[in-house]
């Protein structure tokens, strides 16, 4: 089974290529000095323009910026909400959000969506509000769409299983891909289940999202009196007020709960938290813990500045360090969010598990650095220079200057408090930087928390904990006890597992069988595949990617020589590492021929898989590249299979489980195989399995 399961990397770079037109060759750009900074400039005057307001009878507070460079208008919606805790609904709110785009009382979703295309317009729901925009002479039309939405929800029980489907694949995707699992985690590490940013959406919370909750949440939040409504374009506010007051005036106001939850504390000392993730080649690490900065805060935009020498781009010193310097990382960054009800630090960076610790190290040192060095004049200028830039792009996008109109109101910043934004940014001093790094960078209470192979990582970690402990977590916070592989009972090897195997599967016709042909099916980003596989002893082997009737990859290896076919490069010989990798495919019930093939196996111990006992083998090849595979204790069966394949992109991680075998002939293939291509889930379902059914030696000419 390995066969089908080494081509499905193969079978998601094809596709990808497929889906993809060839870029047009790029002029070769100048080389940068990074040893010169930018030269800052003098900051910029920022007109954002006049912003205008009044209220509605229902409460709803309207801001106007006029902006006429463009015929275009954008409503900006916010609610300034404090939702109660979710619970064991927990992603109720984005799946209401949802709905409210899938129908209206007058409009199916069918109808929703073509109306919105045949203006051109955008409009799109959050949890927390609302956003449209089109060209000024599609306003009338964009504010009929934008107020059936908000004022006539129509959910549907149809509609929510749709959503719900599509929520519980998204989570699919997570499980297997450490970013998500490292969020997940962090979030309850800094805030705990019992704050709103603690929650995580998991299958089972899903599960408990009815309608009767999504209409209680959109009936009880989404109510004017507690909405700001931010519009920005070529509009005036004599045009705007009777709009408003005819398209939301009806919209009913209503009290609405106000949750409140206390400011989450950073650890007494640091921690060391780890995910286990078995048989990763590469750990994702986040140095993390809460913080206090509020929007309104006086230290928003120097603390900003201050991360932004620390992690926060490719001039940053985190990224100087463990990329350019180390190359430790393709990239490390740093992030300091300020919030109305808790903030966060993290510093994150994603390493070959040969350089955690000293990736942890590293970062360590730069947290600690920006504590205890005051940064160069220099420095500081560059950076600078780098944010007044960034700043004067942003206000290209009509939805940030809603934003800004939105968050002076709501966290009561002055009302030129973004007029002023560069100039208070050009203002910010070496002294400045140095105090908010005493202030904000606490290592000394941080998180250190990593998702890998806990195996290769717990002992090399346990150095960065004062307690020399660490801690262990599921993929959704929970604590997990840090259990050893159980032992091997006396008797089991590496060899009496194989064997188990090969009897499971078939035992005396697996090892007369002379040829297979297998057809596995596949969808991949809505496109169905069909991946064959063609073996026949001693040497001779093929596989072919088809989508309906066009092949879109192929190869082939006929014993001596090798042949690759795709759709962006054409035919080309198989050479060199690549050849040797199909000789391997060719070798029929590998698991057989593992020690003939010079590879070496280690029985590692005992763990559960899909609630069973399986035995952990360690397969390390003739060229010292290892894998890893579980076999069931009690059907011999092999359940799971971990590989790691190199990509253009780098390693990619593939964890496959194979279910639901079948008997075809006296011999039992796996009738479905879930995997993954990196976070992407992947479905493949046995179609057909003939064995020794003479296929004939010209399917495997490469001439």
């Amino acid at each position: 089974m390995k066969k089908v399961i080494t081509s499905i990397a193969t079978v998601f770079i094809a596709t990808a290529m497929f889906a993809q037109t060839k870029p047009a060759p790029k002029a070769p750009a100048a080389k940068l000095d990074r040893s010169i900074r930018p030269v800052p400039a003098p900051a910029p005057m920022i007109k954002l323009g006049d912003i205008q307001s009044f209220t509605l009878a229902n409460g709803l507070k309207v801001f106007l910026v006029e902006n006429h460079k463009a015929p275009t208008v954008a409503y900006s919606i916010a609610l300034n909400i404090h939702p109660a805790l979710e619970g064991d609904a927990a992603g109720l709110a984005s799946i209401t959000s949802e709905l409210l785009t899938s129908g209206t009382k007058t409009r199916s979703k069918d109808q929703l969506d073509n109306d919105i295309d045949f203006i051109g317009a955008t409009l799109s729901a959050s949890p927390t509000g609302l956003y449209a925009a089109s060209l000024k002479k599609q306003n009338i039309k964009l504010l009929d769409l934008m107020s059936d939405v908000l004022l006539n929800a129509n959910f549907k029980q149809e509609e929510l299983d749709k959503i719900k489907t599509q929520t519980l694949s998204g989570l699919a995707q997570e499980k297997d891909d450490p970013d998500a699992i490292s969020k997940n985690v962090m979030a309850v590490l800094n805030f705990g289940k019992n704050h709103p940013y603690g929650e995580n959406t998991t299958e089972e919370s899903v599960g408990k999202i009815t309608i009767d909750k999504c209409n209680n949440y959109y009936k009880t939040y989404f109510r004017p009196n507690v909405a700001y409504l931010a519009i920005v374009g070529d509009v005036t506010l004599a045009e705007i007020k009777p709009l408003m007051e005819k398209y939301f005036g009806a919209w009913q106001s209503a009290p609405v709960p106000d949750a409140q939850f206390a400011q989450p504390a950073a650890p007494a000392k640091t921690r060391v938290a780890v995910v286990n993730k078995a048989g990763a080649v590469q750990s994702v690490i986040n140095v993390t813990y809460p913080v206090d900065l509020k929007p309104n805060s006086d230290d928003v935009i120097k603390a900003r500045v201050m991360n932004t020498i620390l992690g926060a781009g490719f001039s940053s010193r985190l990224f100087m360090n463990l990329r350019e310097k180390h190359s430790y990382t393709y990239g490390s960054y740093s992030s300091l969010n300020n919030d109305e009800l808790a903030g966060q630090f993290s510093a994150y960076a994603k390493v070959r598990n040969a350089v955690t610790d000293s990736s942890v190290n590293e970062i360590l040192k730069e947290l600690n650095r920006i504590r205890t060095e005051k940064v160069p004049q220099d420095e500081l200028d560059g950076i600078k220079n780098y944010l007044t830039g960034n700043f004067a792009i942003s206000l290209e996008d009509p939805e940030t200057v809603a934003r800004f109109a939105i968050n002076i109101e709501r966290y009561h910043l002055p009302k030129d408090y973004y007029a002023n934004y560069l100039k208070n940014l050009a203002a910010v001093t070496v002294d400045d930087v140095y105090a908010m790094a005493q202030k904000y960078i606490r290592p000394e209470n941080a998180t250190i928390l990593v998702v890998g192979d806990k195996a290769e990582l717990s002992k090399r970690l346990e150095r960065f904990s004062p307690s020399k402990t660490i801690e262990f977590y599921d993929n959704y916070g929970n604590v997990t006890v840090n259990v050893a592989a159980k032992a091997i009972p006396a008797g089991v090897t590496s060899k009496t597992v194989i064997d188990a195997y090969i009897k499971a599967i078939g035992g005396d016709k697996v090892t007369a069988m002379k040829d297979l042909k297998t057809v596995y099916s596949a969808e991949i980003q809505g496109q169905k595949l069909e991946l064959t596989t063609m073996q026949k002893s001693p040497n001779k082997y093929k596989m072919m990617v088809g989508a309906g009737a066009m092949v879109v990859q192929q190869k082939t290896y006929d014993g001596a020589k090798g042949k690759e076919m795709n759709m962006q490069t054409g035919k080309k010989e198989v050479t060199g590492d690549d050849l040797e990798a199909l000789k391997a495919d060719a070798t029929l019930n590998e698991e057989m021929q593992y020690e003939k093939l010079g590879f070496t196996l280690t029985l590692k111990g005992i763990e559960q898989i899909n609630g069973s006992d399986a035995y952990i083998l360690e397969v390390t090849n003739a060229k010292g590249k290892k894998f890893t595979e579980w076999y069931d204790v009690a059907s011999g069966l092999k359940v799971r299979a971990l590989h790691t394949e190199d990509t253009p992109q780098g390693p990619m991680v593939q964890t496959s489980d194979f279910l639901d075998y079948k008997d075809m002939g006296g011999i039992k293939f796996p009738g479905v195989i879930a995997t993954n291509i990196g976070p992407m889930p992947l479905k493949l379902t046995l179609q057909s399995a003939d064995v020794n059914k003479g296929i004939k030696d010209s399917e495997f000419s490469v001439d």
